[in-house]
Parts: C-alpha cells; sequence; structure tokens
C-alpha cells in the first residue's frame, strides 16, 4: 500500500470514529434504548449510513473508471443467500442486543476510554 493511501484511509477510519462517537453509537445505554424502540436518534445515524453505502457502491463505480487509492477495478460479486448467513446474521443480532455494543463502534470507544 502507497503511504499516501494508507494516510487518507487512516483519515477515513478516524472520521467515521469521530461520527460513532458524536452520534452516541459507542454507548451501550444508547443502543439497547433504540433496540427497546425508547429512543429512535440512531435511526437518523442508520439512514445515513444507508445514504453514504448507496452513493458508494451505486454511484461511485459508474463515475469512475478505475480506483482513486486501490489498484484493484471495481466489480461486483453475487453471493446467494445461504443457512450459514442466517446464521451468522442471527448470531450477530443477539449478541448486539445482549451487549449493546457493535464491533464497529467497539473499536471507535476504544479511544475515548
Amino acid at each position: 500500500m502507497k503511504p499516501a493511501s494508507f494516510v487518507i484511509f487512516l483519515l477515513g477510519g478516524v472520521l467515521f470514529g469521530f461520527g460513532l462517537a458524536n452520534s452516541r453509537m459507542i454507548q451501550p445505554e444508547v443502543v439497547l434504548s433504540f433496540l427497546r424502540f425508547q429512543d429512535f436518534g440512531l435511526l437518523l445515524v442508520l439512514g445515513g449510513a444507508v445514504i453514504v453505502t448507496l452513493i458508494s457502491y451505486q454511484l461511485v463505480p459508474r463515475m469512475l473508471k478505475h480506483p482513486l487509492l486501490n489498484t484493484n477495478a471495481f466489480e461486483t460479486k453475487r453471493v446467494p443467500l445461504n443457512r450459514n448467513t442466517i446464521i451468522g446474521a442471527a448470531i450477530f443480532g443477539i449478541g448486539w442486543g445482549l451487549c449493546g455494543v457493535c464491533p464497529g463502534p467497539t473499536v471507535g470507544a476504544l479511544g475515548c476510554g
């Protein structure tokens, strides 16, 4: 990986972590109150994430013929929904609901102590 790419990816990760901390998604109490349908503030965070993902996966590959930061070409990979995916998603969701901490925000929470 080129040093410039590393710096850009690092800054993107820091920005992502800051966004998670600023949205209070790193606090288990907030996540658990969202999962119990008591606080819908995280719905805006999730909606924003869906919009950014939609733009990233649908529009950017059409606009750019060659990736800016990575040497690999844009490509799509179709994977069928199978039993293992459903079981894995259920285990992930149950774990997230029990402890109120998703793996992504957990890494972001390390920077907040």
